[in-house]
């Protein structure tokens, strides 16, 4: 294995800072590869999917590192790109198409979180089939596909008791952000993730990062959104941080949160890397948010926080992740 394709977002000039950062986390990648001895070549992944089948089939990669976010602005399309790659039986790193379909649609993921027994917060669908809303009042409308907390902002947060207003204001920031939504309940409480990385030893469960939520006004819910990732300057931005300093008082915490990062990377068949984002409650319960099966990999993410702090060496894990895609 020496030739790699680094597949990844086809970006507009005029993208938003969240696609951007895609190019970005290529350039790290690839600068990594050329370190560990690998010959990368970046590749975006465009809509005309013959021009792409004939480009891969010129370059021949050994294996494809799979970075394709959304296709055509979209996250929706996300499965294209492993479907694609099954298609030409070209190895490439990360979940497979059937993780990356379920993993994507949240809807779909919580649905099967729910069944799995496993806790995620109350949720509403578009056409009005919803599961335990009773309890809650404050609901976050959410973009069924994308990632990065797109679409999410102060205009996403309803508070009603009513199922039918939930409903209608559901259908309504569908129509604004011209893509399909859900509506969950708000879980106040403390915000976790946990990175996973596949290595010849099995699946190692990195370190725990808890965002911390500094200087918010009591009105002001606690929420990672779009502002708070991407436009430098806010005051979402300038007052969220990430910290892997865990108190002692928080282990047995963590380890469950462990546990159930586990317990989702079996569940629905992970692969290579992955990141599971928690909200935990007053009473210490903690809730699945999302299940990210392509997590960000720039060297300031959350991810590359957890490999420095396992002492994992950056290019070690792009290694790792390489490796793991060769393995049946």
């Amino acid at each position: 294995m020496n030739h790699i394709v680094i597949l990844h977002t086809d970006v507009a000039p005029d993208a938003g800072e969240d696609e951007l950062d895609c190019l970005r986390q290529a350039d790290t990648i690839a600068a990594a590869m050329r370190h560990l001895g690998y010959r990368p070549t970046l590749l975006p992944f465009v809509l005309d999917l013959n021009a792409t089948i004939s480009r891969l089939r010129a370059l021949q990669p050994d294996v494809v590192f799979n970075l394709v976010e959304t296709l055509a602005g979209t996250g929706s399309m996300i499965y294209f790109a492993t479907a694609l790659l099954d298609f030409l039986r070209i190895p490439y790193t990360g979940c497979r198409t059937d993780a990356m379909f379920l993993t994507s649609n949240k809807p779909l993921t919580k649905q099967i979180l729910h069944t799995a027994g496993i806790a995620t917060p109350a949720w509403m669908t578009a056409d009005g089939k919803s599961t335990g809303l009773a309890e809650n009042d404050t609901f976050l409308i959410k973009a069924a596909w994308e990632d990065a907390s797109v679409g999410l902002d102060d205009e996403s947060i309803i508070h009603t008791l009513n199922a039918e207003t939930l409903l209608v204001a559901l259908q309504n920031r569908k129509s604004k952000l011209k893509a399909e939504c859900f509506a969950e309940a708000y879980i106040d409480g403390r915000e976790f993730n946990i990175a996973l990385l596949a290595t010849k030893q099995g699946v190692q469960v990195l370190p725990a990062a808890e965002m911390l939520f500094l200087d918010y006004p009591k009105d002001k819910l606690k929420l990672l959104d779009y502002r708070a990732k991407w436009v430098e300057d806010s005051f979402e931005y300038d007052n969220t941080m990430r910290t892997l300093e865990i108190s002692s008082s928080d282990e047995s915490l963590v380890d469950r949160l462990k546990q159930i990062a586990l317990h989702c990377w079996n569940l629905f068949g992970l692969r290579g890397y992955a990141r599971v984002d928690f909200r935990v409650d007053h009473n210490g319960q903690p809730w699945v948010l999302e299940i990210n099966a392509n997590p960000c990999l720039s060297e300031d993410a959350g991810f590359a926080a957890a490999l420095e702090r396992t002492s994992i060496p950056y290019p070690e894990a792009i290694d790792a992740i390489l490796q793991d895609a060769g393995r049946k």
